[in-house]
């Protein structure tokens, strides 16, 4: 399935529960022994890396029933379980569990954290 959306500003995009908004990092077009690889030989592979633009809040967890008296206000506030994933870790994910959108004409994936295989951190990365 395939998204367009017409936003301008991704930045209000939210990403809901253990989802991950991916950019797919550029693969390689050639093999080791210098042959071009068309880009539908590219996307068939399982595996597939991207750099993590969002990150949900996590995981919803149960709510503690405490036992109150009835005149006491309850706080029904919604805690989570938050997510390894940071922005601008490198992913590695399946890529059969991503779905695809466009926004400002660039692909980007919403991946469900489950279906991260790997997290790659360097805090120097941008600098």
């Amino acid at each position: 399935m395939q998204l367009s959306l017409g936003e301008k500003d991704s930045n209000k995009f939210l990403m809901i529960g253990d989802k991950v908004l991916i950019k797919p990092k550029n693969p390689q077009s050639q093999t080791k022994t210098g042959l071009y690889l068309p880009p539908s030989v590219q996307e068939k592979d399982k595996i597939q890396a991207g750099y993590v633009v969002k990150v949900g809040p996590g995981y919803p967890l149960p709510a503690q029933n405490e036992e109150r008296e009835v005149w006491e206000k309850k706080e029904d506030e919604v805690r989570y379980l938050p997510l390894q994933a940071q922005v601008g870790d490198l992913a590695v994910y399946l890529q059969n569990a991503a779905y695809e959108i466009n926004f400002n004409e660039e692909k980007y994936l919403i991946v469900p954290h489950a279906a991260i295989l790997m997290l790659v951190r360097d805090e120097g990365l941008f600098e």
